[in-house]
């Protein structure tokens, strides 16, 4: 029987495994982290109808019903108002900087209109770059309007309340009218089809150089860690040059999805992105220590890139603690300068806060990187 089969042998065999196992510390990390992780993120972190979306008013007359129709948007749970704007540039320009999702706008004698039937209208201004961000929103409109309408005008005002309805609402969807969902989805995918190269060609690369002796060279000869890193680094940005040309030309051919920003814009955003990413390969490569492991270790960082950055969904509705861990991503900064310049038509302006995010990050990975580095020569 043992010739077939020996328990002692296969016992043998399994226990290797384990203690293998426990030695790879990265792999059994993964192991048990990423399930762990991805539950979380899932499980709280994850909201398809999301609330509490910052909403501007222009308030252009004040009375019970134009009360009562804020207050039932604010008790609705989706529109939270954080300010007032004054003139459609202001509220234009929120919409476009994203510090906005909503802009109400309640024209002026609107009381007096719907008191005397001219069924004046209510402007919604919604940015509807991500379709899913504000689609329960506006379609809870219609019921948020009838409690404010059956609430207020009561009494001798309820004959206004009669159909048609006293005053009508407008939702404006603002850069992305048609509410397709590859106007929002393909400019965001260049940064994870850039994350995911990026970081995973930069780290398994030098691994592989490590594996194969030659960075023992590297380190025999002067050159300092920052001039290797640099070194290592550049010649993948022509990669990344070349992934986005291409992307570029087949969202314009297949998708049909705009540019109507400034290149000069995009191009600054872009390269700070990719160094950013380079960097981070470039520090996973300093923690691996061979390329299966640099490989997980990329996958492990491409994951909040994928789910905390707005990409899949909506990042207005992930919980406070979801939103301050996207915005240490970079991708969710270059997927934000992305969308504003080819949806919004941003210019280098308007993404002041996103390069300074970009920089910071990028500075943080490097210097970081570099640390590791000395670390390993030592």
């Amino acid at each position: 029987m043992n010739r077939f089969f020996s328990l002692s042998r296969f016992g043998a065999v399994l226990l290797k495994e384990f203690i293998q196992m426990r030695r790879d510390r990265v792999t059994f990390a993964m192991m048990i982290g990423l399930p762990i992780i991805q539950l979380l993120l899932f499980g709280f972190a994850i909201n398809t109808d999301p609330r509490h979306l910052p909403t501007l008013v222009e308030v252009n007359d004040d009375g019970p019903l134009v009360r009562a129709v804020l207050a039932g948007m604010q008790t609705s749970g989706y529109f939270d108002f954080e300010g007032v704007v004054h003139g459609p540039s202001e509220g234009e320009d929120a919409l476009r900087r994203g510090s906005a999702n909503f802009v109400v706008v309640i024209p002026a004698h609107f009381e007096r209109d719907v008191i005397r039937r001219r069924r004046p209208d209510i402007l919604v201004a919604a940015d509807a770059a991500d379709p899913s961000a504000v689609g329960g929103a506006t379609a809870a409109l219609s019921g948020i309007i009838a409690g404010a309408m059956s609430q207020t005008l009561t009494g001798p005002l309820a004959q206004a309340a009669g159909a048609p309805a006293p005053f009508g609402v407008i939702v404006h969807r603002a850069y992305n009218p048609e509410g397709k969902t590859s106007t929002n989805i393909v400019p965001g995918l260049l940064a994870i089809i850039l994350s995911m190269t990026m970081v995973m060609i930069t780290a398994v690369a030098i691994v592989k150089e490590r594996e194969r002796g030659t960075m023992e060279m590297l380190i025999s000869t002067p050159v300092r860690p920052f001039e290797v890193m640099l070194g290592k680094i550049l010649p993948y940005v022509l990669v990344g040059y070349v992934q986005t040309a291409v992307f570029l030309v087949a969202a314009f051919a297949l998708f049909g999805v705009p540019f109507e920003g400034t290149f000069m814009a995009f191009f600054i955003g872009f390269n700070l992105f990719i160094l950013g990413n380079l960097a981070l390969g470039f520090l996973i490569s300093t923690l691996a220590r061979n390329q299966m492991q640099a490989m997980q270790l990329s996958l492990f960082t491409i994951l909040p890139s994928i789910l905390l950055s707005g990409f899949m969904f909506p990042f207005a509705g992930m919980p406070g603690w979801a939103q301050s861990i996207g915005v240490a991503v970079p991708a969710t900064h270059f997927m934000r300068l992305v969308r504003m310049v080819m949806l919004k038509g941003a210019d280098s302006w308007d993404l002041g806060s996103e390069f300074f995010a970009l920089a910071v990050i990028v500075g943080v990975i490097s210097v970081v990187a570099m640390m590791r580095y000395r670390q390993t020569l030592d």
